[in-house]
């Protein structure tokens, strides 16, 4: 095989599937895989260890509803620093191994906050803030509040039929950031919300969560929280008064977010991006080289 060949197949494989690079090339699929593997871990992005202080942690389905990974990134520079079949808090561990005598540098760390991975911070850098990331807690707000009481909005409206075929087709207006919604999306939100009251509630009290990791200091979060916590025991919902006492406990993570504002995007980038590799195919059949494609695609961005 020519070195031009091999040159071809690496620079195909950063933007096609094995298969398709396979099928231009008239190699076989482990002979395109063996090359392209050989070119990641040879071209490892490095990592300066030194300089992490901030770290976001993140968790991805290896096969739906199956095996998961770990994910742990440098929160200000979006490199990915290391991934690893698991998630718990033994899963965890190898990663601080790795990061050893740094661990002491490390500042905060954004996670979701149904994980142990807060246990592990805490025994190898305990001097670090764990930040409950945004993007996860309205994730899970959209899941137990907002789908909940809109199932049962819609159950309410059996006899009125066009009523409850708005109400069950309203997840995604109520879901999204309204900057995202076109002008006929608005018209309809605001229209719904006009007409519902329970979900009026949850819907505006989704957007008041998201306010305290916009806050510009601790005290000026808890306030908000407190507001918040109140307009939630206020709302006679039970699906909204159980998810607010089951995020009391993480309250502390939460208003670390006015201290150290990670921004949720590191976490729902990556997210999305693994979700997009898995798509291509590329790692179903070697894990390791599934994870060496995720840390090409996360490089440093100072």
């Amino acid at each position: 095989m020519t070195s031009r060949l091999v040159r071809c197949v690496e620079e195909l494989c950063k933007v096609l599937p094995i298969k398709h690079v396979s099928t231009l090339v008239g190699l076989s699929w482990n002979t395109v895989k063996r090359i392209d593997k050989a070119r990641l871990i040879r071209e490892l992005p490095s990592i300066a260890w030194g300089e992490v202080r901030r770290l976001a942690i993140d968790e991805f389905a290896l096969h739906k509803g199956h095996r998961y990974a770990t994910v742990v990134a440098d929160a200000d520079t979006r490199q990915v620093l290391w991934v690893g079949e698991g998630r718990s808090r033994l899963d965890l561990r190898p990663f601080f191994e790795q990061l050893g005598e740094y661990a002491k540098s490390i500042e905060a760390v954004a996670m979701d906050q149904n994980s142990a991975f807060d246990l592990e911070v805490k025994l190898h850098c305990p001097q670090a803030e764990v930040v409950y990331d945004l993007f996860h807690v309205v994730a899970k707000y959209g899941r137990e509040v907002i789908d909940r009481v809109r199932v049962d909005q819609a159950n309410t409206l059996r006899s009125d039929k066009p009523a409850r075929r708005a109400v069950k087709r309203s997840r995604w207006l109520l879901l999204k950031n309204r900057s995202n919604l076109s002008g006929k999306q608005e018209a309809k939100l605001e229209e719904l919300i006009a007409i519902n009251q329970p979900l009026a509630t949850v819907y505006v009290l989704k957007e008041q969560l998201k306010e305290l990791w916009r806050c510009r200091n601790a005290w000026e979060a808890f306030k908000l929280w407190r507001q918040w916590w109140r307009s939630c025991r206020e709302s006679g919902l039970k699906p909204l008064m159980d998810f607010a006492r089951k995020l009391l406990p993480y309250l502390r993570g939460i208003l670390a977010s006015a201290k150290y504002p990670l921004n949720t995007s590191v976490l729902e980038g990556m997210n999305n991006k693994i979700k997009v590799i898995k798509r291509m195919a590329y790692g179903y059949r070697d894990i390791q080289y599934f994870f060496l494609k995720i840390k090409h695609a996360f490089p440093a961005k100072w």
